[in-house]
């Protein structure tokens, strides 16, 4: 069953409890100091499938999530970062391959559930794909886009944690891209997935941030 270990009100705590745990050697933290030239932002699978309230596969952890990530696509969008977001759905005919014996139950783009969800910022000239694995890389142009924006850093938010984000940010590192995972502007369907997830990006390919310190980093121009 999918907890509600995020709340608005304990948000910030747990986040603070999260960074704590997540030891970075400052080494490493000097040679990735976060900067947001060259960087976009990666807001991964906030769908209806996942933040309205009457699907099965409700994550309630997203919705308490949500003005962090729209606070962080706000800062990119006066700042004129580039943003992208995804949504993960199965053309209406599309063979789901593994991942469709491991599930059973696969979203298809004619399902309304496979839309963005009305409370996250996305505006309809915003570049978005649809992927149908858990990278965000496999079977897409992401990386293309990329390239040609000259991108070599990765902010990531969204859900889940463990399995679309983390199989992103991996992805993203082989890659040689620097990957910055916004610790609460992240989730899934329980806290220990998501601290576990954490601590594994933490230790092989990414630095954890929390969204105060992306937007201290991302200042729009006055």
């Amino acid at each position: 069953m999918n907890e509600s270990y995020l709340t608005k009100e304990n948000i910030s705590p747990k986040t603070n409890e999260w960074m704590s745990e997540l030891s970075i050697p400052s080494k490493r933290r000097n040679n990735f100091n976060f900067s947001p030239k060259n960087s976009a932002l990666l807001v991964i699978d906030m769908q209806e499938f996942f933040l309205n309230r009457e699907s099965h596969s409700y994550i309630p952890a997203a919705t308490t999530i949500v003005p962090n990530i729209n606070l962080i696509i706000n800062n990119y969008r006066k700042k004129g970062f580039p943003i992208i977001f995804t949504f993960h759905a199965l053309e209406v005919d599309e063979e789901p391959g593994v991942m469709g014996k491991w599930w059973g139950d696969m979203l298809r783009v004619n399902n309304p559930l496979s839309k963005i969800h009305s409370s996250i910022d996305f505006k309809k000239n915003d570049t978005i794909f649809r992927k149908n694995r858990y990278s965000a890389f496999i079977g897409t142009n992401l990386d293309q886009i990329l390239n040609e924006k000259k991108i070599d850093t990765l902010v990531i938010t969204g859900i889940m944690t463990h399995l679309c984000c983390e199989s992103t940010a991996r992805d993203a590192f082989m890659r040689d891209y620097g990957v910055y995972f916004v610790v609460d502007a992240t989730a899934t369907e329980t806290e220990s997935l998501h601290i576990s997830s954490l601590r594994t990006l933490t230790d092989g390919f990414a630095i954890p941030m929390k969204t105060d310190e992306i937007l201290q980093e991302a200042q729009p121009d006055a």
